[in-house]
């Protein structure tokens, strides 16, 4: 008989397929992780939980960690540093980058420290150094980890938990995404950009068009793009809702691996071999997609925030929209929620509003071609007087040096911008450089969330040229009008020169110093004790309390948790952070009576029913259900949910419930509005009222309600099929060879690292199984 001929497959499908370990029958996949990207904030909690379980990283090789990944190092000039502890002034961030510090230092992880010249925003490095590969699977403490999908690879965002399982076993325990396309076809318009692209299209699906889905971004003008400007669009697939953003390889991603540290050595069989995979990934002619999306470049034009939201968008021509511009009632008060926070009244054009500072920089726009494109707005011009600060901060070390060496820093600083070191800085303002309350800011970040820059601060997103053209004008500006008419940002730009990106480690020496080992090589202890994870988990089975009704749409976890309770080590202790500027009055401690939680019965809610959809949208910070679940909320239920924080409940023992049917959400909020109880029974997979009596029935995975119901260890679970993710990774050594690492591990002529796994599942009480459980 023959072998029967396999469908069409997608790219997503593709990759996916590559790197099953097992599927189970109920659809759970054992998913092999290539690349893991480490940095300082969703990481101490994970080495932790590892050291608490005695564990070790099972693949140093494919691991790569850096600071200043999450906004807590400042961007002034490191001329003076000596060491983390002496230059980081503020103590919760000096601590979470000395605790990274000594967790590479005890688990023997590459490390990009502050005094290296390739330290930077994890989104940059990784291409830079060619971590990032096509075809990989990439994943990182971090929902803009969808930035590596440029590269054909399936790279998404993960929360604690799930980096300790990286850590641990190399692996994660996930389903398959549903198949999307976004094709954009023609030729883009004058001051266009890829940036303009992907606002557009947000605008179009909405921060919740991709829930559940691995978007695929093509057609021409997508091909057309630099791969810098497709890690733009892939970057911000996840404001999009999306899991994932993925762009095929072809020759221009080719071009732009050759001669990085880490890819295959050009010319070499190992390069020839990886070429003729990369390219045979794209999506089949016929294949299947749930969901569909055309747009026309003509179509797109500069665009711009104007609300609180990444969907919350405009032309630069267009004007502040108003509630009675949309049907649906939700987003008629979102729409006058936003109006309030922004100080906006509808009607008013674009272009006459006023900017307070500028902001050019982040993991979406801070790359050389990035720089490039403002610097070319920017030359010969000065800053508008009303313009209290404008910054250009480059996403790496080499990116810096790059611009530096064409004379890019002194086109800006004679225009009266600052020119800073590499880092996140004011994206989400976790370090000095932040908004004041009130101040507008021009910003080529990804997401204008209330407080995103500082408290009261209000963002408006854009493209690198658009925010050059409002640090010049002093005003939201048609960079059209400053440039000339033949400027596009998607095409012209110079090629990036190589040089800079490509400098090689040349001795154990040059190791060391990058680890910044001490002498004796001792590990250094970290002496925070936190209970992770990996030691077991309560069971969940009822959960009878009040329910918190909250009517509002896309909650996002700068919402959740603001971004200043983040620098912190541990995973308790952040129930009073819970909802921050929401539950205190502005500037002060100060309760706001009119908030949910500090209401009586609500004060001690187990429950939260949210009505709006796409609860947790934003960040993969797992500190959101930490906090929830510090505060006593167990269960959160809603129409729709943030693929991240959905998975992140689940590994802290909580149950986020999907709720469709609105008539069954509506009479869940009014029994929470009347302050009765209600009754979670989640082997039933029912909920009751507080009289028994059945108000609704519910979905839930049946490997999800089996571990929580069972108070399962992920981890354990994993490690005891071992000898599957062995035979895997055999698989793989043989069939994409380069893919294990060498490049920068060389340690004392041993060669790579690889530390194989030994399966030493625990149960909640900790006592080692004597027979191995399935996962």
């Amino acid at each position: 008989m023959p072998s029967a001929v396999k469908p069409p497959q997608t790219l997503y499908d593709k990759v996916f397929e590559d790197h099953i370990v097992e599927e189970k029958e109920d659809g759970t996949v054992l998913l092999y992780i290539d690349r893991h990207l480490v940095h300082e904030v969703t990481s101490p909690q994970a080495f932790e939980g590892l050291r608490n379980a005695g564990r070790r990283v099972r693949r140093p090789d494919c691991t790569l960690a850096t600071v200043d990944h999450v906004r807590n190092i400042p961007t002034a000039s490191r001329k003076n540093l000596t060491t983390t502890e002496k230059f980081i002034d503020e103590a919760d961030s000096r601590t979470q980058c000395m605790t990274l510090e000594d967790n590479v230092k005890a688990f023997d992880l590459t490390y990009f420290g502050l005094d290296d010249k390739r330290q930077g925003i994890v989104h940059i490095i990784g291409p830079e150094q060619g971590f990032t590969l096509p075809g990989t699977t990439v994943v990182c403490g971090d929902s803009h980890t969808s930035t590596h999908g440029a590269f054909g690879a399936l790279a998404f965002g993960i929360g604690t938990s799930e980096v300790e399982h990286v850590l641990a076993t190399q692996t994660l325990i996930t389903r398959r995404s549903k198949n999307m396309k976004v094709q954009v076809d023609g030729e883009l318009l004058p001051g266009v950009s890829s940036k303009d692209i992907i606002l557009h299209v947000i605008g179009q699906i909405g921060t919740a068009g991709g829930t559940g889905a691995v978007i695929e971004f093509c057609g021409s003008a997508i091909r057309a793009l630099s791969m810098e400007a497709r890690m733009s669009i892939c970057n911000m697939a996840i404001e999009g809702g999306a899991r994932a953003g993925m762009v095929a390889p072809d020759q221009t991603t080719i071009e732009y691996l050759k001669g990085r540290p880490l890819a295959p050595k050009v010319d070499s069989a190992e390069w020839k071999k990886a070429c003729n995979y990369w390219l045979g990934l794209s999506s089949d002619e016929g294949a299947k997609w749930d969901i569909e999306v055309m747009i026309d470049s003509k179509d797109i034009a500069p665009t711009v925030s104007w609300g609180t939201s990444p969907q919350d968008v405009v032309p630069i021509t267009g004007v502040v929209p108003g509630p009675d511009d949309f049907q649906d009632e939700v987003k008629k008060e979102a729409c006058k929620r936003a109006l309030k926070y922004m100080g906006l009244t509808a009607g008013t054009p674009m272009q006459e509003v006023q900017v307070d500072k500028v902001f050019i920089g982040s993991c979406t726009n801070a790359r050389i071609e990035d720089l490039r494109a403002a610097a070319r707005i920017v030359e010969g011009k000065k800053i508008a007087s009303n313009i209290k600060r404008a910054m250009i901060v480059p996403g790496s070390g080499l990116v810096k040096k790059q611009a530096e060496a064409e004379g890019l820093d002194k086109i800006f600083s004679d225009a009266g911008f600052e020119w800073r070191e590499a880092g996140c800085s004011m994206c989400l303002g976790m370090n000095p450089d932040i908004l004041s309350p009130g101040e507008r800011c021009a910003s080529t970040s990804n997401r204008n969330f209330e407080g995103r820059q500082g408290a009261g601060g209000r963002t408006h997103l854009m493209s690198p040229v658009m925010a050059a053209a409002a640090a010049i004008v002093g005003n939201l500006a048609d960079v059209r009008k400053l440039a000339p008419q033949s400027y596009t940002a998607a095409k012209g730009s110079p090629k990036i020169e190589l040089d800079a990106h490509m400098e090689e480690v040349g001795s154990d020496d040059e190791i060391e110093r990058i680890m910044d080992l001490p002498a004796d090589s001792q590990m250094h202890a970290t002496p925070t004790s936190t209970k992770g994870a990996s030691a077991g988990m309560p069971k969940f089975e009822t959960l009878r309390g009040y329910a918190a009704p909250m009517d509002i749409a896309n909650i996002d976890t700068d919402a959740i948790i603001p971004k200043q309770f983040l620098k912190t080590i541990k995973r308790s202790g952040l129930g009073s952070a819970l909802f921050h500027a929401w539950r205190y009055e502005v500037g002060s401690d100060k309760e706001d009576a009119s908030f949910i939680l500090n209401q009586e019965p609500y004060r001690n809610s187990k429950i939260l029913i949210c009505t709006g959809p796409n609860f947790g949208c934003g960040s993969s910070r797992e500190h959101a259900p930490w906090a929830l679940l510090d505060f006593g909320i167990k269960c959160i239920i809603a129409p729709s949910f943030g693929d991240i924080f959905f998975n992140n409940t689940f590994k802290n023992g909580m149950l986020p419930l999907r709720i469709t049917d609105s008539a069954a959400l509506d009479k869940l909020s009014q029994i929470a509005k009347s302050g009765e109880e209600l009754e979670v029974d989640l082997p039933a997979q029912v909920i009751r009222a507080a009289d028994g009596k059945e108000v609704c029935s519910f979905d839930v995975e049946e490997f999800r309600k089996h571990c929580l119901v069972n108070g399962l260890d992920d981890i354990g679970l994993t490690m005891a099929n071992d000898d599957k993710i062995v035979e895997h990774e055999k698989k793989r050594t043989a069939v994409w060879p380069w893919l294990d690492g060498s490049g920068y591990l060389k340690r004392h002529g041993r060669g790579p690292v690889k530390i194989e796994a030994k399966a030493v599942p625990k149960t909640n009480r900790g006592e080692v199984l004597t027979e191995p459980l399935e996962w």
